[in-house]
């Protein structure tokens, strides 16, 4: 079953799936980003990852507008040690290089280093497969 979350205009800011097969969770983002709809968006994925205890996370930046840098600390700090206590051990995050989120996702990874193992990547296919050798 996939969870959404909607922004207070009603679109559609995330969606997180478990893909019971590739024992991940795909999380999807859209739009711009405020730190609330990331606060609400990142603790519905953790409690799917919490739900199955999933080592893996496939989150998906490449539709999202703008810098979501005021959500890093948060996400660091609070969300971090939350999901490897779920299960979390491997993070693939996709982002289109050329864009502003690309920063952000950037100082995340600073942010978490050590924590688990977080990379970027640029096309959904590749993460994947870096996500699959991480069983």
């Amino acid at each position: 079953m996939k969870t959404e979350i909607k922004n207070v205009f009603g679109k559609v800011i995330f969606t997180a799936e478990y893909d019971a097969v590739n024992r991940l969770v795909h999380q999807q983002w859209f739009g711009y980003q405020t730190r609330g709809g990331i606060v609400a968006a990142s603790n519905a994925g953790l409690e799917i990852i919490a739900r199955h205890r999933c080592p893996r996370l496939l989150n998906d930046n490449t539709a999202v507008l703008g810098p979501w840098d005021h959500a890093v600390d948060w996400l660091a700090q609070d969300w971090t040690p939350r999901a490897i206590a779920a299960g979390l051990t491997h993070c693939a995050h996709i982002v289109s290089p050329e864009s502003f989120a690309a920063l952000s996702a950037e100082a995340l990874i600073s942010g978490v280093a050590g924590s688990f193992e977080l990379r970027m990547f640029s096309n959904e296919p590749t993460a994947r497969a870096w996500l699959q050798m991480a069983r």
